[in-house]
């Protein structure tokens, strides 16, 4: 069976598939802390190109450690380059300059419309991931908590400027068509795919770096800062995009997307556990609106029915 004609499970996803969405979801919250720290003395750019750097030599590390082969990757040269653009080098790029003009609030809840843009394009382009009525109130339910989560901050960020909404926007609508190019190397193992993919955007990013920042200050960051740059790179985005292309591989491309709906619960989790900080009323509502989303979602609870006793 060749790979463009192979499916994916298309109905709830096991348990195991929840537990790497929770866990993919806890890890790219936390991001949002490293990133914090590196961006007050790293360009933008200069971090997007030492997290993908660092995490593809850390992957090749592995690779010959432990293996599967870099080799397998060769064949799919071109779809490689293809998906460090769309889930990477694009939707890296336009979330910075969207955040030089929005506030954390409003691109958390744009970010979060990524299942909505995926299901879309999934229906479009695929012949196993259709569009449902569970997905699609399930999201909406998602990006509700999303917002409600944020509070305040939503309506903060409704004013100004429209295209770093727009840029928000095409973030999100680049990471679906990714998940349509990553369907395409599903026969890849995970950390070859992982590897492929960061060692692409490296080579991209080197040229898009020097020709906007060039070579002087690259290195100049302080310990704190550089210590940021390494957990961003090994833990959230290495060993991340790992369990992220597992998900794909066995839940799906729409399934996957769903950690953008986790994401924002993890990072405020963390806040709360490491940084003292106090959860909110709204943040609880929408912590619980998110869960009800991914609940509608999985479709298992509203699929049981009573069975009719016989008389």
């Amino acid at each position: 069976m060749s790979i463009a004609t192979q499916t994916v499970q298309t109905g709830p996803m096991s348990l195991r598939d929840w537990g790497q969405l929770l866990l993919l979801g806890a890890i790219w919250g936390g991001s949002f802390f490293f990133a914090r720290i590196a961006v007050a003395e790293m360009h933008p750019l200069a971090l997007v190109l030492f997290r993908v750097a660092i995490a593809a030599a850390a992957l090749h590390v592995y690779l010959l450690l432990r293996g599967p082969s870099f080799r397998l990757a060769l064949p799919h040269v071109g779809l490689f380059f293809l998906l460090a653009l769309t889930n990477n080098v694009i939707p890296f790029s336009l979330i910075f300059a969207g955040q030089t003009e929005l506030g954390a609030g409003i691109a958390s809840v744009l970010n979060a419309t990524t299942p909505f843009w995926t299901l879309i394009v999934a229906n479009v382009m695929t012949a196993d991931e259709k569009l449902s009525w569970n997905k699609l109130a399930g999201i909406g339910l998602g990006i509700a908590g999303t917002a409600a989560m944020v509070g305040p901050g939503v309506l903060a960020g409704l004013g100004g400027p429209v295209w770093p909404k727009f840029a928000l926007i095409g973030a999100s609508l680049s990471y679906a068509f990714a998940l349509m190019v990553a369907r395409q190397l599903k026969s890849v193992p995970p950390p070859v795919l992982a590897t492929g993919q960061l060692t692409a955007s490296t080579v991209i990013m080197i040229p898009v770096v020097l020709s906007a920042t060039g070579a002087g200050g690259l290195l100049s960051a302080s310990t704190p800062v550089w210590a940021a740059v390494f957990a961003l790179a090994l833990v959230s985005t290495a060993f991340a995009y790992i369990l992220y292309f597992n998900l794909v591989a066995s839940a799906g491309a729409t399934n996957a997307s769903l950690v953008t709906l986790v994401v924002p619960v993890s990072a405020i989790l963390l806040g709360i556990a490491f940084l003292g900080e106090r959860i909110q009323t709204f943040e609880l509502f929408g912590m619980l609106l998110i869960g009800l989303g991914l609940v509608t979602i999985d479709g298992r609870l509203f699929s049981r029915r009573p069975r009719l006793s016989k008389n």
